[in-house]
């Protein structure tokens, strides 16, 4: 049987901190906020530029409602060579 890592679909505007403090509430919100955006490089690596920012066009990684969100890291599992 595989074995599946906990994820959730966030929700509409969902932030960092706020899935930090819902789903990681025993870290401190810096910790789990990091540790969220190692688990899920896919979404944080994102870039997108937003366009109602200032002259400098800042750029952000937001969490989409479409987005699957690792809630614990990848799990170690012994990969068996096929044949």
């Amino acid at each position: 049987m595989k074995i599946l890592r906990k994820s959730i679909t966030p929700a509409l505007n969902a932030t960092w901190e706020a899935v930090a403090e819902q789903h990681l509430p025993a870290l401190d919100r810096d910790q789990a906020v990091a540790q969220l955006q190692s688990w899920n490089l896919h979404i944080f690596a994102r870039r997108v530029v937003n366009q109602d920012s200032d002259s400098s066009r800042q750029s952000s990684n937001p969490i989409l409602p479409s987005d699957i969100l690792f809630l614990e890291p990848p799990h170690t599992q012994r990969v068996e060579a096929l044949g």
